[in-house]
């Protein structure tokens, strides 16, 4: 079985070493591909002195275009299942095996397997303002799809082939974990979380810093689920 792990990665130069060395020592049997967003810090460089497998967009395509970058990359190079995780170093490899299970385990194995920090409330649980959208868009997938995701802008997210093949071809580019998360609930696939700890970030800053930010965010999101609801991942 072919495995990629997916990074994207927008001005993580701070932080891309440790993702990767953890990544070598506890992740094993899988590949790897750095998407490198067009960084404006010292990204590529990092990259590219340190021998690191990346791919190098000449403009920034924000976090959807940079993960869909993985998925097609993934498909082309016929990789059986992709993990995502982010590249400023909050997510632990060693919790690749938990979600490989998972995915693969089960009479009716699972299309795609969240990491979630909310179930065991273990590790870094994010900022207030942040857990307060996070239960906001939880409550808003629960409502219209009747699947209750507890961590559903988590970025640690591993899935198999058929959803490789779906993601490559179409991913919502602005809020794409929560959206397109829905976008698999409402076509009928199967969608399950397990529990992983996660730190907190390396490096960097969140993109929902104030009740403004976060307002606007919900907002969005919102709007995001209800387009995949209404039909949105349809063929």
């Amino acid at each position: 079985m072919k495995k990629l792990v997916i990074i994207p990665a927008y001005n993580e130069s701070l932080n891309l070493l440790h993702v990767i060395e953890d990544l070598r020592e506890h992740a094993k049997g899988y590949d790897y591909i750095i998407i490198n967003d067009a960084s404006t810090d010292a990204t590529k460089e990092v990259c590219e002195t340190n021998r690191l497998h990346y791919l190098d967009l000449a403009s920034n395509l924000g976090i959807g275009g940079a993960v869909q970058t993985g998925y097609q990359y993934a498909l082309y190079e016929g990789y059986d299942l992709a993990v995502q995780i982010d590249g400023d170093g909050q997510h632990e490899a060693s919790s690749l095996l938990q979600l490989e299970e998972a995915l693969l385990s089960g009479e009716k194995p699972a299309d795609m397997v969240i990491g979630s920090r909310f179930i065991d409330k273990k590790g870094f649980q994010s900022t207030t303002l942040r857990r307060a959208a996070i239960r906001w868009i939880s409550f808003l997938i629960r409502l219209l799809t009747g699947v209750r995701i507890t961590d559903p802008t988590s970025g640690f997210r591993m899935c198999n082939r058929k959803v490789i093949e779906l993601f490559a071809k179409k991913y919502p580019w602005d809020y794409p974990e929560p959206e397109s998360t829905t976008g698999l609930l409402a076509r009928g696939m199967k969608v399950i979380e397990i529990p992983v700890e996660m730190k907190e970030r390396q490096g960097g800053k969140s993109s929902i810093s104030n009740p403004f930010s976060a307002f606007f965010y919900m907002i969005k999101v919102s709007l995001g689920i209800l387009i995949e609801v209404l039909g949105g991942y349809k063929k």
